[in-house]
């Protein structure tokens, strides 16, 4: 993001081969193909075990760049080079990698983004709930095979864990701090020993080298299953913070909504910018707690309001104008989507809103049909 924060801007479906073409939401290697395989051909720097590309191009893949053969190459992420260049270095040692950041803060973008450069897959994926069971991290059983024919490699399911050890890979946990704790301690010894036993059948499983593991995590779940010291000096964390400006907002609006535009094949629309700007406007205020000016002391409302949910927002609304309005994105193709993200808690959050609406948004050189519209979804 922004500066600080990260949202990913760029070009899906460049170089995405005939599943890539045809699938909603293609994997970040389907996607950017011709700009990794660009990467790959132009990359003359040392490559770690395994990877796909150097550190070098790795970080270059995220934070874009124009190669010498004149490809441009898109950012993934917006936001401080110093950070994509300690999460590349992580990888490249023995450390595992916790992404870290309130909801919002690309965190799941970047961990995609990052294995695909360096595995040349992203797949290699565990998603973190609260019933996460233990198998989804070491391994399960085919239990036709096993009632068959009793443990056996044939009647083991490796893990998405497990196989990146054994072929060297960048495996992915998402949400770590939603797994219950227990399951989560079964990484401990996976990160530390590099070694995965399986006791049933007297066998172990070696990390070889170019295995590592990357895993994301919200603040907000600080509490829910914070992780053990044990399994959390195993990582090297991250933080990756919300965009640090405005325009870095924007920005990162604008690119990512131009590209989810071209994925969803959304018909064109008029240029969004003043609206863009609207929105990214109204959901830094009101997670800021002050207006722009600092003037004008606010109440926050209970959600994040984060970068993502204002992408979420603008591309809802180039959806109206475009599906049920003249092609222009106005505001009353964004206020009910606003709304919506800023009203979680119905008693709450609709006095916070409606605070705002009155106080600020009324009383606001050049809002007025902004605060018409607003008007209209709130009552």
């Amino acid at each position: 993001m922004p500066e600080n924060t990260a949202t990913g801007p760029g070009n899906a479906g460049d170089g995405a081969g005939n599943a890539g073409g045809e699938a909603l939401r293609p994997h970040a290697e389907d996607a950017f193909a011709r700009e990794l395989a660009a990467l790959a051909a132009a990359d003359d720097r040392p490559r770690p075990a395994r990877w796909r590309l150097s550190p070098w191009a790795v970080s270059t893949y995220l934070l874009g760049g124009t190669l010498p053969d004149g490809t441009v190459v898109t950012p993934k992420y917006v936001g401080p080079r110093r950070i994509v260049e300690v999460a590349v270095t992580t990888l490249a040692t023995d450390r595992a990698l916790l992404l870290l950041g309130v909801p919002g803060t690309a965190k799941t973008w970047v961990s995609e983004h990052l294995a695909a450069a360096v595995s040349g897959d992203s797949t290699l994926l565990v998603q973190g709930t609260a019933g996460t069971p233990e198998e989804a991290i070491r391994y399960g059983w085919n239990y036709a095979q096993l009632l068959a024919n009793g443990p056996s490699r044939a009647a083991l399911v490796p893990s998405p864990v497990m196989r990146a050890m054994a072929e060297g890979m960048t495996a992915r946990v998402e949400e770590l701090t939603r797994i219950p704790a227990d399951v989560q301690d079964s990484l401990i010894t996976i990160l530390s020993e590099k070694t995965l036993p399986i006791p049933e059948l007297g066998e172990e499983v070696q990390a070889v080298r170019g295995f590592n593991l990357i895993a994301t995590a919200n603040d907000r779940d600080r509490g829910v299953n914070d992780l053990s010291s044990a399994l959390r000096r195993r990582f090297n964390t991250v933080v990756l913070p919300l965009p640090a400006t405005p325009e870095a907002e924007v920005d990162i609006v604008t690119r990512r909504v131009a590209e989810l535009g071209r994925s969803l094949h959304l018909p064109d629309t008029a240029d969004g910018l003043h609206e863009i700007r609207r929105v990214v406007t109204v959901f830094r205020e009101l997670r800021d707690g002050v207006t722009a000016d600092g003037r004008t002391k606010l109440k926050s409302p209970s959600g994040t309001l984060s970068t993502a949910e204002a992408i979420s927002v603008v591309t809802n609304g180039i959806a109206l104008a475009a599906h049920f309005g003249d092609g222009v994105l106005r505001p009353g193709d964004v206020a009910a989507g606003i709304l919506g993200a800023v009203v979680r808690d119905p008693a709450a959050d609709q006095v916070v809103w409606r605070e705002y609406v009155e106080t600020v948004v009324r009383e606001r050189d050049g809002w007025k049909d902004f605060y018409r519209a607003c008007r209209e979804v709130t009552a």
